[in-house]
């Protein structure tokens, strides 16, 4: 326990206590005097720099022409005069390698001269490019340990920012990754290439619906970030969750969530205390936050900014996660990121909110008043429709990883079957397009609330649908299944490059039925018509989390991948090659890197479970346990509640020692040498082998004596705030 307290201590060593450590920063006015302060906005930028740079920068910034070098080091003088003025010391190039966080490299302002003094130097080559070590970094093979050259590049459509610490501030520049012979190492750059293709493709078919105002379509993101809270006094005596992020040990507890009612509960002061200082912060970033509130598990929450271009939106993302992290430990907590950190309840998702919309402030997902009428709108959502039935595979494999497994068909969590919930209005109206029948039965009006005291709220079109992975909910779709920890750069990077394709596929298609002296008004119908009879099958208005659903799935012939490996096996089919070649956002190199590190990341994830289960089990669980029985063998047969209790632990101490050394067998045999074989095997035997290790544990802790028990319970983690 000693060893214990001394860890503890370490923790919190460098923690600013007391009053020092929390926000005295008035919240009255954060809209108008904080908001953006640590941004260097377009406007901010537009009034240090002369006409003709700006203009430049403008079209780099709104219609995405090429970078012109000449005006870089304008550009990096009027960044370092700003950082400077905001206190940054040193500037780095902040990116998103594959390891799913993003990563940076400081360097100073200050640069040592020859008469012994110093100048504060940052130009045009130091904005545009850095040259990071690129062997260091998941690659997939795509560069060799000694081939170590990487490039970070200037992405100008997402500002700068300065990220604050205790001692000072950095300037940070968001940038691409991509080695030297090109190839993206990163999150950003595909999303980038997405973003442009979803671009093009949807300009074009606007031009069908007589749009030309429009310049640039963007994907648009709001998501939603789920966490859980924990006082580091208990994380810190948790060797599971420092190592692993989730807890491989814990008896359910009496009470989880049955009472339902964490759920939009009071906030407690302290966790409200904490949500007030990640919001300031997040708002001197840019980063419009909205909602906060309680989730449904105990000691679970909820933070939500509102919509954004995605490239910002996964920007903001990250750097959502990062200041969840950091300012837990001000408050003496944790926050906890992993997509299932306790068995028995809630696990958390990432709900990405996604739609498009024209540079003019149309979003093309929007149904307007009548959506039966509004074709545009029925246009994109069939394209929406098409490509999620037929990339049913990219989708899941864009969620795959060993922590979402345990969340994904959970009855908490959409199922590992991709499907789409429409509303019954959406539906209906697809239905009739199909059957010819014209007009609608369901219609939008009034909700009556039961009393006179509360006034009609109008109807929306659509239930919502919570089982659902894949769901619209009025202007969007809400994509679930996206889990807690993971970047939403990828998600996002798939789902604009399938609906990329479904537009241009349907564009032709329309284009096609004019030529054949069909009016536009019939071309598209007979379009809407055709496509959503091919694919209706992937609309599913239901319980997503029911067994009947599973059934129902398979006989309408759709994909049910439960796991991670099974997702990724399909990566690089044939048909994703030649989706993602066709536009541009992965090459066959950089997608069977990106389905190597999958495997990679799968194996070490899990054998590191393994290994840390092994580890507490030994020497922290099982010598509780016999130091308890021991304690009860001194008593003897005092009694026959001594005689029944020794029994029952004797018999649950040998299940447990059974179960450890199949679990040291499993984790000694890694199933081969190459990573495949490596991530087969941990899924089919060290996962079975821990769980078999976890249940035996459980069971001990409900009749071991606290005082021998060596772990926090659930019930201290979870409802000690």
């Amino acid at each position: 326990m000693n060893q214990d307290v001394d860890v503890i201590t370490a923790g919190r060593n460098w923690r600013m206590n007391g009053k020092n450590g929390v926000s005295t920063t008035p919240v009255t006015d954060l809209a108008s005097e904080v908001f953006a302060s640590d941004v260097l906005t377009t406007e901010e930028l537009r009034q240090r720099v002369s006409k003709p740079v700006w203009k430049s920068l403008l079209a780099t910034i709104e219609r995405g022409e090429p970078i012109d070098p000449a005006i870089a080091d304008t550009v990096a003088l009027a960044m370092k005069t700003w950082a400077m003025e905001k206190g940054a010391t040193h500037y780095t190039h902040w990116f998103q390698p594959l390891t799913g966080a993003t990563a940076e490299k400081h360097d100073s302002f200050i640069t040592p001269t020859s008469d012994s003094s110093a100048i504060y130097q940052f130009g045009g080559k130091d904005l545009i490019q850095g040259e990071p070590d690129a062997s260091s970094f998941p690659s997939g093979g795509l560069r060799a340990t000694f081939e170590a050259r990487g490039y970070t590049a200037w992405d100008p459509t997402s500002p700068a920012f300065i990220m604050r610490h205790s001692n000072g501030a950095t300037l940070c520049i968001p940038t691409a990754f991509v080695s030297w012979t090109g190839e993206a190492l990163d999150l950003k750059t595909p999303l980038l290439r997405s973003i442009e293709a979803l671009n093009k493709a949807a300009l074009k078919a606007l031009q069908l619906f007589g749009v030309t105002d429009a310049k640039k379509v963007s994907s648009t993101l709001g998501a939603e970030q789920e966490y859980f809270l924990i006082d580091e006094e208990f994380y810190f005596r948790r060797p599971d969750l420092v190592m692993t992020g989730r807890t491989l040990f814990g008896a359910k507890p009496p009470r989880g969530q049955e009472l339902e009612d964490h759920y939009f509960g009071s906030i407690p002061d302290r966790v409200l205390s904490f949500m007030t200082d990640v919001e300031r912060q997040l708002y001197a970033l840019g980063v419009p936050v909205k909602t906060r509130h309680n989730e449904v598990a105990p000691s679970q929450y909820e933070i939500a900014p509102i919509f954004e271009h995605s490239n910002l939106a996964a920007d903001h993302q990250q750097l959502i996660m990062q200041t969840l992290r950091n300012t837990a430990r001000r408050y003496g907590m944790v926050a906890l990121l992993h997509e299932k950190p306790f068995a028995g309840i809630n696990g958390s998702g990432k709900h990405c909110n996604w739609s498009m919309g024209t540079d003019t402030g149309v979003n093309l997902l929007d149904p307007g008043d009548t959506p039966h009428e509004n074709m545009q709108f029925l246009f994109f959502c069939a394209a929406v429709i098409r490509a999620v039935d037929l990339h049913q595979d990219l989708l899941r494999i864009s969620v795959a990883s060993a922590s979402n497994d345990h969340r994904l068909g959970a009855n908490e969590a959409p199922p590992a079957i991709m499907s789409i919930f429409l509303g019954a209005e959406l539906t209906d109206i697809f239905e009739r397009i199909v059957s010819g029948k014209g007009g609608s039965r369901k219609k939008a009006g009034l909700l009556g609330l039961g009393t006179p005291v509360l006034p009609p709220l109008p109807l929306h079109s659509g239930d919502r649908n919570r089982t659902s992975p894949f769901a619209f909910t009025g202007n969007k779709f809400e994509f679930r299944a996206v889990g807690s920890s993971q970047s939403i750069s990828f998600p996002i990077t798939v789902l604009n490059t399938i609906v990329a394709e479904s537009v241009e596929v349907l564009t032709a298609q329309v284009e096609a039925a004019m030529k054949k002296k069909k009016s536009f008004e019939d071309a598209l119908s007979e379009v809407l018509k055709e496509t959503y009879k091919k694919h209706r099958r992937i609309i599913f208005n239901g319980d997503g989390y029911s067994e009947a659903w599973h059934q129902e799935a398979k006989r309408r012939g759709l994909l049910n991948l439960r796991t991670t490996l099974e997702a990724i096996e399909l990566f690089n089919s044939k048909k994703n090659l030649e989706l993602f070649s066709k536009y541009g956002v992965l090459n066959q190199r950089e997608l069977e890197a990106r389905q190597e590190i999958m495997y990679d990341q799968y194996f070490k994830t899990v054998n590191i479970e393994g290994e840390t289960t092994e580890w507490v089990a030994q020497t922290q669980i099982l010598p509780g346990v016999l130091a308890y029985l021991a304690e009860l063998t001194a008593l003897g047969a005092s009694s026959q509640a001594a005689t029944r209790t020794i029994e029952q632990v004797a018999k649950a101490a040998d299940a447990l020692s059974d179960a450890l050394e199949e679990l040291k067998k499993q984790n000694a045999e890694l199933g081969g040498d190459d990573v495949h074989s490596k991530a087969y095997h941990v899924r089919d035997n060290v996962l079975p082998a821990m769980a078999a290790v976890r249940k035996a544990a459980d069971a001990l802790e409900r009749i071991v004596a606290d005082k021998h028990w060596p772990l926090p319970s659930y019930r201290e983690m979870l409802f000690v705030k």
